[in-house]
């Protein structure tokens, strides 16, 4: 299994603290954001190698990240080779960017590189291993202002997904779904298909109804802490969570 740490946006939402610097580098407690990510990916066994898939301005720091990285799994930084906010491939055009440079042909797993989380990636993995179909993660969103800026879903009696919507304008369904994904090897060509025939490649959810269209998608359910960090304001509040 490979898996995606996606790093390529630009953060315009957190300057002036990203204007020189990615948000995945910025420090939360004694460590990175991508940090905390890649202890909980280098815990995953089936896991073998991740590619971080970053912007041409801030290629340079990644790579210095990971010459200082001290993980068992192999580190990747990818560069899509944009220098802007308006000309970066968007989420589902960096992960194509990667499958197709990197040669990717296995179960793929795919994390958003600006996400706190307390549940392991090893019981994700289990999950994964257990249904042996593609999966997405679930968080049960008490706030329905913050659920509607997100992808939502809902699941049948089997944990299998029956509806997903990318930020609708109503709640229709109870769960939000952070970007935590594992695509079955066989299906990775979707991605590919998906783009050629012209659809969004922005926002990664915009994948997720076109996945369900042609293979089956289980949901992961997570009850323990999960931070988007896209603000100054939302920096500042896993910042003081932290430091205690």
């Amino acid at each position: 299994m490979k898996a995606i740490v996606l790093a390529a946006g630009y953060a315009t939402r957190l300057y002036p603290l990203t204007k020189n610097q990615p948000k995945p580098l910025l420090k939360v407690g004694n460590k990175s954001i991508l940090d905390h990510i890649i202890e909980k990916m280098d815990k995953v066994e089936e896991l073998d190698e991740v590619f971080i898939v970053t912007n041409d301005k801030f290629s340079t720091h990644f790579e210095e990240w990971r010459q200082n990285a001290d993980y068992r799994i192999k580190l990747t930084v990818v560069n899509d080779g944009t220098l802007s906010n308006e000309t970066r491939l968007g989420a589902l055009g960096d992960i194509q960017y990667v499958i197709d440079t990197q040669a990717v042909q296995d179960d793929l797993m795919v994390v958003a590189g600006d996400n706190l989380f307390g549940f392991e990636l090893t019981d994700f993995v289990e999950f994964y291993k257990e249904k042996d179909e593609n999966i997405i993660s679930l968080y049960k969103e008490e706030n329905l202002e913050q659920l509607v800026r997100c992808g939502t879903a809902d699941i049948n009696e089997l944990g299998e997904i029956i509806g997903f919507e990318e930020k609708p304008n109503t709640v229709n369904y109870p769960y939000s779904v952070p970007t935590f994904y594992i695509i079955k090897a066989e299906h990775i060509g979707l991605l590919a298909d998906y783009i050629e025939e012209g659809n969004n490649a922005d926002a990664n959810g915009n994948f997720i109804p076109y996945l369900l269209e042609h293979a089956k998608v289980y949901g992961y359910i997570f009850d323990e802490y999960r931070y988007d960090i896209g603000t100054l304001e939302s920096y500042e509040v896993v910042q003081e969570l932290f430091a205690e």
